[in-house]
């Protein structure tokens, strides 16, 4: 006979008590009612994923290599798309070896594995405020102790990482999205881009890059990655791993550019750690499906993402540019009472400052009850507050849609 366990009997690990439901997920399951217009979810559009590229790609893998493709995998990545992650990067200034790569379950995976090996209980992270949310969730359950580093429209103060490192422990590693950053949209300037690294490199500072959205530019590509100037060759433990100190590890995803139902990311790291983080991910997975790797492979290797990728550009640009005069046209007449936003060049997002008054979340239940809905943004802020703030993504909705949806949030700010 099985014995019960009494009630109570399981005790949880108190970093347990730092996982906490993802705010985005939860107001995605309002969406679910009929005639909502979701503005909330950070989804690519389906109308994007190139079914046709998939289909063909997986069937060549099942007829040619299909023992291998589904059997165990190297816990690394399958070594061609390795290669190839390396080679892409050089082309965008990121020096790296392939040896380097270590292909994730996402970048989301990426976080985590980062967080697993470089946080401590109590340890300092630099994170932008506000920052993405599903980074501050893969690294709360290390037990961190959050610095916000403060931002502008340029984005992220070098200033703020000498603050960062006045107290007695220096941060971890400052964690950055220079491309179109979740949620705000914006884009750093080239010029802040070597401020900041040479900043960091100044203090000691490890970064660590998180680049989801950098191919999803409208007009002109973004400046060099920070890795590319930090580099990615130098140990980034303090006081020293091999002796060095600096240094950067790099995260990208195909989740943006192919589609997020692959789970399939990567990580540069420096060799002095990459070997922890392999680690990590053997102890997690094992190693990421190496069936998605192979066919991922045979989709990209001869140049594919060079015609794809651009027609993803373009859409989102007509729907960017939908928005922009969405708000333009419902909107503008909050401005003179606090309302204000940036149109970004690239991306999935807008950011919205509303008048001081307005607490965002509590607004959500007029917007949706007026048929839209959105992220608000307190929960993107390390240690909340900023109330005022929201997030809209406009690349899953329609231009009619989108027209609609602003117009409804509008209405529902004119109400409070």
């Amino acid at each position: 006979m099985t014995a019960t366990p009494t009630p109570g009997a399981w005790q949880l690990a108190r970093r347990a008590d730092r996982l906490n439901p993802s705010t985005i997920r939860e107001i995605l399951k309002i969406t679910e009612r009929p005639g909502i217009i979701s503005l909330a979810g950070g989804l690519p559009s389906a109308d994007t994923f190139p079914v046709a590229a998939m289909r063909e790609a997986t069937a060549r893998v099942l007829r040619d290599q299909p023992r291998e493709a589904l059997q165990y995998a190297a816990s690394e990545g399958y070594a061609p798309l390795r290669e190839w992650v390396a080679g892409e990067l050089a082309t965008q200034g990121l020096a790296c070896d392939a040896s380097q790569v270590l292909i994730t379950t996402g970048s989301q995976q990426g976080l985590d594995l980062v967080g697993k090996v470089l946080i401590d209980p109590g340890s300092t992270v630099a994170v932008e405020s506000p920052t993405y949310l599903g980074a501050l969730q893969a690294f709360a359950p290390y037990e961190p102790e959050f610095f916000a580093v403060e931002g502008d429209d340029d984005g992220p103060l070098p200033q703020s990482l000498d603050a960062a490192c006045a107290g007695r422990d220096k941060p971890r590693f400052v964690y950055l999205l220079p491309n179109f950053q979740n949620p705000t949209g914006r884009c750093v300037s080239a010029e802040r881009r070597l401020a900041l690294v040479d900043r960091a490199a100044a203090l000691g500072l490890p970064i660590v890059e998180d680049n989801p959205y950098g191919d999803l530019w409208f007009d002109t590509p973004p400046p060099p990655p920070l890795s590319a100037r930090a580099g990615v060759g130098v140990g980034v433990c303090d006081g020293g791993v091999d002796g060095g100190v600096g240094g950067a590890v790099y995260l990208g995803s195909f989740s943006k550019v192919l589609a997020p139902g692959l789970r399939l990311g990567y990580l540069v790291a420096p060799k002095a750690i990459y070997p922890k983080l392999l680690q990590a991910k053997q102890a997690a997975d094992l190693h990421t499906p190496g069936f998605n790797q192979r066919v991922v492979y045979e989709v990209i290797k001869n140049g594919f993402l060079t015609q794809h990728v651009p027609t993803i550009r373009a859409r989102y640009k007509l729907q960017r540019d939908a928005m922009s005069a969405a708000l333009t046209q419902h909107m503008q007449r909050l401005v003179a009472g606090g309302c204000r936003w940036q149109v970004p060049v690239g991306g999935m997002f807008f950011w919205l400052t509303l008048p001081p008054h307005i607490d965002a979340a509590a607004l959500l239940p007029r917007a949706v009850e007026a048929g839209m809905a959105y992220v608000p943004g307190s929960a993107f802020f390390p240690h909340g507050g900023h109330a005022n703030t929201l997030r809209l993504s406009f690349v899953t909705a329609s231009p009619q849609q989108i027209d609609t949806a602003v117009a409804a949030l509008a209405q529902a700010l004119a109400s409070a």
